[in-house]
C-alpha cells in the first residue's frame, strides 16, 4: 500500500530527499507515484508537518 501526501503538505522538500525509489514529485503539494512508492515510510517519518499517510 502507498503513501500519499495530504493537504497539510507545505512543500518544503523534505521528504523527496528521503524517498529512495525518488517516487516522490515536487509542486504546490507534492505528490507521491503510487506505482513506485515502496511503503517504506521514510517520507512520512521526515515529514515535519505529518502531511504523509498511509493509503
Amino acid at each position: 500500500m502507498a503513501h500519499k501526501i495530504t493537504d497539510s503538505c507545505v512543500a518544503c522538500g523534505t521528504c523527496i530527499d528521503e524517498c529512495p525509489v525518488g517516487a516522490i514529485s515536487a509542486g504546490d503539494i507534492y505528490v507521491i507515484n503510487p506505482d513506485e512508492c515502496i511503503d517504506c515510510g521514510a517520507c512520512a517519518a521526515a515529514c515535519p508537518t505529518g502531511a504523509i499517510e498511509a493509503e
